[in-house]
């Protein structure tokens, strides 16, 4: 297992250097430029070249590259272009409230998918199951801003129940920071919950088929035994697989729901550094998803040998 794990790790290293080529070059090809942003129209085209000059603007891409990639690798992705803070020093303080909501968002969504999917796969067929199914697809369907808005006007402004905008650190306590992630952790979830209920449902029942349930149903076993300490544990091992990638997308599609709770989150600061060409920001959180992603497909792989004791890695 370490071995594969360190494997895995050094292959890491070139995706993440075709990333950071690939997003770079991007960037510097669109229209706009921080010194035009930061000068504003009024600026004439004098002031606007010496910026992009005192900002290293004007050399060759490949060049721009270099000099960002040599500080990468020493762990410095610069600083930003509008406040001069350091890139890393600003994501740290918007990474907080990301990845809370996101784990928070993830943790509900399997608490309600998993339960709803072996309910639907025991009940198949029945109006147990179409009633699952039907909440599945609604959850499809929704879209997150509109249900983001109901969510504050019923619980948050009819009933007062919850907080519906900013964020409580952790440091202020654990019970605080929860109110102030649930509405929005429904809003984020719902969509993942919907899936992994219909893959769970769809795995469970096809793991339900196999000859070794057949022998636990012949030796008498009850069926919520089986289908729980028996199918479930293989039927997870599809759901596992898209949870990584869901997880990561939490992270990265987080952007519309932290607008609408007004959370201090990356998505949040990374439209606006887009919107405004604050390259090293940008390159910086870029890179940091990538992180994000390929760790999540780590955990992932690491979970299939738990599942599944036949799984060895070498």
């Amino acid at each position: 297992m370490a071995g594969y794990l360190l494997q895995r790790l050094l292959a890491t290293i070139p995706v993440l250097g075709l990333i950071a080529i690939i997003t770079f070059g991007i960037l510097h090809l669109t229209p706009g430029d921080p010194a035009t942003v930061l000068l504003g129209d009024a600026a004439t085209s004098e002031e606007t070249s010496e910026l992009r000059k005192k900002m290293g603007l004007d050399r060759p891409i490949y060049v721009q590259f270099g000099k960002w990639f040599a500080q990468v690798v020493q762990g410095d992705l610069g600083k930003s272009a509008f406040s001069g803070q350091p890139v890393l020093r600003a994501i740290a303080d918007r990474l907080e409230p990301t990845l809370a909501l996101s784990i928070f968002s993830m943790v509900m969504s399997l608490l309600v998918a998993i339960p709803l999917g072996v309910l639907a796969a025991w009940r198949a067929n029945t109006w147990v199951d179409r009633s699952s199914m039907i909440l599945s697809v609604l959850g499809f369907s929704i879209p997150a801003f509109w249900l983001g808005i109901n969510l504050i006007f019923l619980l948050g402004v009819r009933v007062r129940l919850l907080p519906v905008m900013g964020y409580s650190p952790l440091a202020e306590g654990l019970i605080p920071c929860l109110q102030h992630l649930i509405l929005p952790s429904v809003t984020l979830g719902l969509v993942n919950a919907a899936l992994i209920a219909r893959m769970t449902r769809a795995s469970l029942l096809e793991i339900l088929q196999e000859d070794y349930i057949r022998t636990a149903r012949a030796k008498g076993l009850s069926e919520p035994r089986i289908t729980v300490h028996h199918a479930l544990r293989n039927a997870l091992i599809p759901v596992v697989t898209v949870i990584g990638p869901l997880f990561a997308a939490l992270m990265t599609g987080s952007m519309v729901v932290e607008q609408i709770f007004a959370i201090p989150g990356m998505g949040k600061f990374f439209v606006w550094s887009v919107l405004n060409r604050n390259y090293p920001v940008i390159m910086g959180t870029v890179l940091l998803y990538a992180v994000f992603l390929i760790i999540a497909n780590l955990v992932v792989d690491i979970m299939y040998a738990w599942l599944d004791p036949r799984i060895r890695y070498t």
